[in-house]
């Protein structure tokens, strides 16, 4: 495509967001030319700032605006939530169902992408873990190949500490039916069955 130079180089800077391919880069870059000169400047100095006005918090990894983030600074909590990603953190927080501590990890294991145990900082959340006196580690990952071996590899390391180790259950979504489930959804829906 004879596309401009800048519209070019647009397109690919938005391909390289997650689950941007080169057709939505496109219709995404023409859509800002439809935009005003004030809304552009004020979407790329948002963008520009991000920066300086989020920081990761010292303690868990979430995203904040400074210091020890709003999660860090509950006392009473004994229980940590591990997981894979800060946005995992916020899909947890919006159930309102969770009042512990969380630890983000920032990455799963994944070997053939050069991501190793080493990655995960496992000393850092052990020391967390020691310092809180957390009695129950809830390990929150991603049920993917990569969230699977980082599930197993924290319970290997965590298992000497004598805490309650659990993991969020798999399986049926709400209001699903047989029809439209995959037989690999179905079999773990029955391996994380609980009492009726």
């Amino acid at each position: 495509m004879n596309y401009p130079a800048h519209l070019i180089k647009t397109i690919s800077l938005l391909r390289k967001l997650p689950g941007v391919g080169t057709k939505s880069a496109e219709r995404f870059a023409f859509e800002l030319l439809q935009w005003s000169p004030e809304e552009l400047r004020l979407m790329g100095e948002t963008i520009a700032g991000l920066p300086q006005q989020v920081h990761l918090c010292a303690e868990c990894g979430s995203p904040g605006e400074s210091g020890i983030c709003v999660f860090c600074q509950r006392t009473t909590a004994s229980a940590l939530c591990i997981v894979g990603m800060p946005r995992d953190l916020f899909a947890i927080e919006a159930t309102r169902t969770y009042k512990g501590l969380y630890h983000v990890l920032g990455a799963l294991l994944s070997p053939l992408n050069g991501i190793g145990p080493e990655k995960l900082k496992i000393d850092r959340l052990k020391e967390r873990i020691a310092s809180r006196s957390i009695q129950e580690v809830v390990i929150a990952l991603d049920s993917t190949l990569e969230g699977d071996a980082t599930a197993l590899f924290l319970k290997e390391e965590l298992q000497p500490l004598q805490l309650k180790i659990s993991r969020l259950a798999f399986g049926l979504p709400i209001g699903s039916s047989f029809d439209y489930v995959d037989g690999g959804t179905l079999a773990r829906a029955f391996t994380a069955r609980a009492s009726f």
